[in-house]
């Protein structure tokens, strides 16, 4: 299995939406990133980065989030031309992962026609209908899509091996958002564990500094939890969902881990 690293563009934002109450009014730019698996039963998504429409468009396309998380992507970083780059066309996925359907992670839910799309009930569920301080980071014109949704069921699923045979298993992790989840990849080069937006930065996991945007604090700081549980004792990679620096130390496609 060969593992590839893209960026869908930055958001330009303020740090205290990532660290809670530190870095108030500093800027702070981060990566979008998502994944490319391609494993020998069928090529996998994880995470697909912002609409192709916020490239020309995104005052209307995202609207008063704008206020807080500005995009900036070319038309090359959009998932489906960026994942061309390695050889792979839209066609050839197999599985697309969404670690949760905020416009950052799902702005290209429909443009894969042979793919099962991996998401929890409950967060399919709370997307249609979020509480009223997340309603702005869930665009339903990206993810309300007659697509063939595959369903996992919280922490009756947790683990939940998509290929059986342990290479790509799938985290419940809630918190971030009722639904959230992450994926745990094992790897010749060692087990890599991306947690998308259940952890944003180092100072999230290893500090104790909660999110900024979060559904359930007590959930997150579970989460975030047994992250540091796989860190500490299984030696797992924590690949953080949105920290510029953490960022730089990873490999970009083309290039790819095994």
């Amino acid at each position: 299995m060969k593992l590839y690293f893209f960026e869908a563009g930055i958001l330009k934002s303020q740090k205290q939406y990532f660290t809670l109450g530190l870095g108030v009014g500093e800027p702070f730019d981060v990566p979008v990133p998502f994944l490319l698996m391609d494993h020998p039963k069928g090529k996998v998504l994880f995470d697909t980065g912002n609409a192709f429409e916020i490239i020309h468009n995104k005052e209307e396309h995202w609207g008063g989030i704008l206020g807080a998380y500005d995009p900036v992507m070319t038309e090359d970083q959009w998932c489906v031309n960026a994942i061309k780059k390695v050889g792979v066309a839209p066609e050839d996925i197999k599985y697309v992962i969404l670690s949760h359907l905020h416009l950052d992670h799902a702005g290209c839910v429909g443009h894969f026609p042979n793919a099962k799309y991996v998401v929890q009930r409950d967060e399919l569920h709370f997307a249609y209908v979020p509480d009223p301080y997340m309603k702005l980071a869930y665009i339903r014109k990206d993810f309300d899509k007659d697509v063939d949704w595959f369903i996992l069921e919280g922490w009756n699923d947790d683990q939940f091996d998509l290929f059986n045979d342990g290479s790509i298993k799938i985290y419940f992790t809630p918190g971030h958002t009722p639904g959230h989840q992450s994926v745990l990849i094992d790897l010749k080069s060692g087990p890599m564990f991306f947690a998308a937006d259940s952890c944003y930065t180092q100072e999230n996991l290893q500090d104790g500094t909660l999110p900024g945007l979060m559904w359930n604090a007590g959930e997150t700081v579970r989460s975030v939890n047994r992250m540091k549980f796989l860190q500490d004792t299984h030696g797992v990679n924590i690949v953080t969902g949105h920290d510029p620096e953490g960022w730089k130390a990873f490999k970009q496609a083309p290039e790819y881990y095994e």
